[in-house]
């Protein structure tokens, strides 16, 4: 399988790169340079925003069996790649995104529930238009057979650039009073990249097209057992302090940020990010490892990035903490 990478070499893109280079596939990355590409793959140079930026993929450059796209800036750029690219490759995978859904959407929606507006031919306005714009585009250009169209919601795992997270294991790691979001059994819904990856090519393999929800059913874990990992691998003395969401609410903390992964249960927010139907996806092959692995691996890679390079989520401050501990007492 000849494989044409778009970007994205820094987390998901890396993963679906090494992963198909491990497979025996032929894989050329296109990309800015930002990351270095992984051993074993071709390597072509270019900047889609520039005027000039896709003459590296243009007549001659190759032919591919399929292409996957990780881009999340202006529709119109993922239009001109696939209108250049329609004549030389087979399939064209983008990677999306759940947030294409109109807000708010429910619990259990499925890929053919109502969609945000996007548009093709737009420049870049917010990340779910541009998400839905793209994803009209490879579909305009290549027709739905041809298009795979992937839409992960949190997505884990090492080399993670959100840094959500690498921010509780590095909180975590420094030990002390840790305020965490309860309740403890309040369920996660996640994709570990490499999870993402494997199916992906699979799914090119196959070829499948349309819209997939990618990400583990619904609870795969809580925030409770995932704290308590990041407290068992990063060997941590820390305490979990849990703080309910009326405490959070009143300390005027806001769920997501300043406490990554995390939503309150019960609301559009959580319904929205953790209770995507993933029906599809599972009947299809996507397997997901245990929450266990994908935590160790962070750490283990978080560990090997340089002081002042790791990539976090900003977090609570060191004022959100104390009024969160603060009610704990009250409480007590």
């Amino acid at each position: 399988m000849r494989l044409l990478l778009l970007g994205g070499t820094d987390f998901v893109g890396r993963a679906v790169a090494e992963a198909a280079r491990d497979r025996g596939w032929d894989v050329t990355v296109f990309h800015r340079g930002e990351h270095p590409a992984p051993p074993g793959v071709r390597v072509l140079r270019g900047d889609r925003t520039e005027p000039d930026g896709l003459d590296a993929l243009a007549e001659g450059a190759g032919e591919w069996d399929a292409v996957v796209d990780t881009w999340s800036g202006a529709p119109r750029t993922v239009r001109d790649t696939a209108r250049l690219l329609a004549g030389r490759v087979g399939r064209y995978a983008f990677v999306s995104s759940r947030s294409v859904y109109a807000w708010p959407a429910p619990a259990g929606l499925d890929e053919f529930g109502p969609l945000a507006e996007g548009d093709p031919d737009a420049d870049a306005t917010d990340f779910a238009a541009d998400k839905r714009g793209a994803e009209l585009a490879v579909v305009r250009e290549l027709g739905a057979e041809r298009a795979l169209l992937v839409r992960p919601g949190l997505i884990l795992g090492p080399r993670e650039n959100a840094g959500r997270l690498p921010w509780w294991l590095a909180r975590i790691s420094r030990g002390g009073v840790v305020p965490a979001p309860g309740p403890r059994d309040t369920p996660l819904q996640y994709v570990d990249a490499r999870d993402l990856a494997d199916w992906l090519l699979d799914a090119l393999d196959k070829g499948l097209h349309g819209p997939y929800n990618l990400v583990s059913e619904p609870g795969r874990t809580t925030i409770g057992e995932l704290l308590d990992l990041c407290v068992r691998v990063t060997g941590s003395t820390a305490r979990l302090h849990w703080a309910t969401p009326e405490e959070i609410e009143a300390a005027d903390v806001s769920p997501w940020t300043d406490l990554p992964l995390w939503a309150p249960p019960g609301t559009d927010f959580h319904a929205a990010i953790h209770a995507g139907d993933v029906t599809r996806a599972l009947a299809t092959g996507l397997a997901c490892r245990p929450v266990e692995e994908t935590v160790a691996d962070t750490w283990a890679w978080q560990r090997t990035v340089p002081e002042g390079e790791l990539k976090t989520a900003a977090g609570l401050s060191e004022e959100a903490e104390r009024k969160l501990l603060a009610a704990r007492d009250e409480r007590l």
